[in-house]
């Protein structure tokens, strides 16, 4: 199966090429919605609604696959920092807490008549920072296009402590759920062995 991501990550692009899928990228313009107040779940999902939803309407016939990760301590949404000063902040309240990482994945595959969405929930313990291994950890990433402002999947054990779900969905896709998804779905997917 030939699939369409509604993204530009490297991240999630790499996750697809690891986990064996065969998909192009068409990154989507669309409009994030950012509504602090609204159910973290239906937040996410609707965001990678949107995103797919765009990308589909130019691919009517091909599967779309959009997805949005955001990273929640206790009920507020860290999304990506907008300079290193709110990186530094951001990674200064996550310091010795658990928060939850929350990847919404929409599913269209408009020939079929489907639109599928679902959510993933990650636990995340992070070790506890002070201010030089902050700073240290962020000179070594790109901060500015993570949620978070962190990558689990880069220099990710200096930072983390335990991780209680699947760490791909905190890289930003939840392939192992995606590949169950796709297969109830009939659209051949598949679940490798290391997706998880």
């Amino acid at each position: 199966m030939t699939m369409v991501l509604a993204s530009a990550s490297p991240r999630r692009r790499q996750l697809l090429e690891e986990a064996g899928y065969s998909f192009r990228v068409v990154p989507s313009a669309a409009e994030e919605e950012h509504d602090a107040g609204r159910d973290p779940e239906l937040l996410v999902t609707g965001n990678a609604l949107l995103k797919a939803a765009e990308v589909a309407a130019a691919h009517p016939a091909e599967t779309v696959i959009g997805a949005d990760t955001l990273v929640y301590l206790d009920r507020e949404p860290l999304g990506k920092p907008a300079d290193y000063a709110e990186a530094r902040a951001m990674l200064g309240r996550l310091s010795g807490n658990t928060h939850r990482v929350i990847t919404g994945v929409a599913v269209l595959a408009g020939d079929r008549g489907i639109e599928h969405c679902f959510a993933e929930t990650t636990e995340v313990t992070f070790r506890c920072l002070d201010a030089a291994a902050i700073d240290d950890y962020l000179a070594s990433i790109e901060p500015l296009d993570k949620a978070g402002a962190y990558a689990a999947q880069d220099g990710g054990e200096r930072i983390i402590a335990s991780v209680s779900g699947s760490f791909r969905n905190v890289v930003g896709l939840p392939i192992a759920r995606l590949g169950r998804e796709l297969q109830a779905l009939g659209l051949g997917g598949h679940v490798p062995a290391q997706a998880h």
